[in-house]
């Protein structure tokens, strides 16, 4: 018998679930039949890539972290290994903007919290008296309880308000352009809340997880040759995991492919061309008809399927999942709009040396832009020889005038911010603005505890429909890979028990 499986959403969570729900299908001999929902009149999300006159250009992420396998599994899953490409070598500085100066981002720095203490002691962005806070997360007790907090009010307890304002802040505005007193530290860096558990300092937390352990060593002593022996294993299965990634995920902590990361969305969809795919519709609601699902689009269409993959923001599987009482904490997820513009220069005519991969700005700034990207000195084949592309950030939490302005408007502050900071005072060769409106989920405290329960619940009254995407449990394009081929694993298990 034929399943049918709707996916609904045609982003990078939905295109993902539904390659691997394909493959899985395949592998397990089961028939199923999929089809794609895309509200969009495309399909692959917040990705998109323009070329033009040379230059490749992100007008939405531009790339992802190498060290999340989800992202490079799909790549080796679609033969793309040989396209990934890495940051310059050369580009490793990034600057932080303090009082109208460039500062060097201190080496060592995770969210503000030092590695390495004589970058933190030189470093222009803290006062003396912020530097002295921060250092008393080395004695500073733990909290108590398991309770989630906001990453603000986490940061802000361990390390001081400078840290937060000066350093974690502007690091998270190019992730969630959002408030991080409103942020879940459960639902964005659970590892925070396990390091002040376990070593009761951020500081000691992280300097603990780049050597062995006293406990490690003593043991070692004792059991020498059976700690030998398993040392020696982890070794051989750690250098074994190294070589099996592809090469420029070895050297470099961010990855995208050589032709922009369109090159992965254009061959999911290549990939899925024999599949139905709807666009230009969403989905209105989906009911539980006892045997299976019935779904109403927005152009008055129904249709039916055994098993549905909701891959769309969380304010719109609020609407589908009407019914479902839980499902209304997901209208509680705010989302922010951002926009991103990029300016393509002559090199004679950009007076800085682009010595790193470009400068965050925090909000205490008060500048209309929340970061600038040297994308070409970050990313070498984005620009043609002789040329210089740079991309501005727009938008954050509490500040969405731009979302009023018209793209001239904006473009022409963008230049005078550039022209104060960078000192270019030359007109762009070329500039493109996008906008990415509603794109940027933030999770409130309680995030994690809420979406179990509302999972609890689909599980009992609704099984077979699944959640997944950056509205839930990852924003980052390998997070909502990996949501993706989970909500196709589970679904296609159910399936085949059923």
């Amino acid at each position: 018998m034929v399943k049918s499986i709707a996916v609904v959403g045609g982003g990078i969570s939905g295109l993902s679930a539904a390659f691997y729900a394909r493959k899985l299908c395949r592998e397990r001999g089961l028939e199923a039949k999929l089809t794609i929902i895309e509200q969009d009149h495309r399909l692959g999300g917040k990705i998109r890539t323009l070329h033009r006159d040379g230059f490749t250009i992100e007008q939405g992420p531009d790339s992802f972290l190498a060290r999340k396998q989800a992202a490079l599994d799909l790549a080796r899953d679609l033969g793309l290994e040989d396209q990934l490409t890495g940051t310059n070598p050369a580009a490793k500085t990034n600057y932080i903007l303090h009082r109208n100066k460039l500062h060097t981002m201190p080496p060592g720095l995770m969210l503000g919290i030092p590695t390495q203490m004589w970058p933190m002691v030189k470093t222009g962005l803290l006062s003396p008296l912020g530097k002295a806070r921060a250092a008393l997360d080395l004695v500073l007790p733990a909290k108590r309880g398991n309770e989630d907090e906001s990453l603000g009010g986490f940061i802000q307890r361990r390390l001081g308000k400078e840290v937060l304002e000066h350093m974690t802040e502007p690091l998270l505005a190019g992730i969630y352009a959002g408030d991080t007193a409103q942020l879940s530290l459960k639902a964005t860096f659970p590892q925070f809340m396990e390091m002040e558990r376990k070593h009761r300092s951020l500081i000691l937390g992280l300097l603990a997880s780049k050597k062995p352990s006293p406990l490690a060593s003593a043991s070692a002593q004792v059991q020498a040759p059976v700690q030998a022996q398993v040392q020696a294993q982890a070794q051989a299965h750690a250098q074994a995991a190294a070589a099996a990634l592809p090469g420029p995920a070895r050297t470099s902590m961010f990855l995208t492919f050589k032709g922009g990361l369109s090159v992965l969305v254009d061959a999911l969809v290549k990939s899925l061309e024999t599949e139905s795919v709807i666009t230009g519709a969403g989905v209105c609601s989906i009911m539980n008809k006892g045997d299976g699902y019935e779904l109403i689009l927005s152009d008055g269409e129904l249709m039916t399927a055994d098993a549905v993959v909701i891959a769309a923001p969380a304010f719109a599987a609020a609407q589908m999942l009407a019914n479902v009482p839980e499902a209304g904490y997901l209208e509680r997820i705010q989302y922010v709009s951002v926009a991103n513009a990029a300016l393509a220069f002559r090199r004679e005519d950009v007076p800085r040396e682009l010595n790193g991969s470009g400068f965050l700005i925090p909000r205490s700034e008060g500048r209309r832009m929340t970061a600038v990207t040297w994308t070409s000195s970050k990313w070498l084949h984005t620009a043609p020889d002789g040329s210089v592309l740079l991309r501005a950030y727009i938008g954050r939490l509490g500040d969405q005038r731009w979302t009023a302005m018209r793209p001239e408007e904006i473009i022409a502050g963008v230049s005078d911010e550039l022209r104060d900071l960078m000192g270019i005072t030359a007109k762009p060769i070329f500039a493109e603005l996008a906008r990415l409106p509603e794109s940027m989920p933030q999770y409130p405290v309680g995030h994690p505890d809420e979406l179990a329960k509302l999972r609890a619940k689909l599980d009992k009254t609704m099984p077979r429909v699944l959640l997944c995407g950056g509205g839930y449990d990852g924003v980052g394009i390998p997070d909502c890979i990996r949501q993706g081929r989970a909500a196709a694993e589970q679904l296609v298990t159910s399936i085949a028990g059923r």
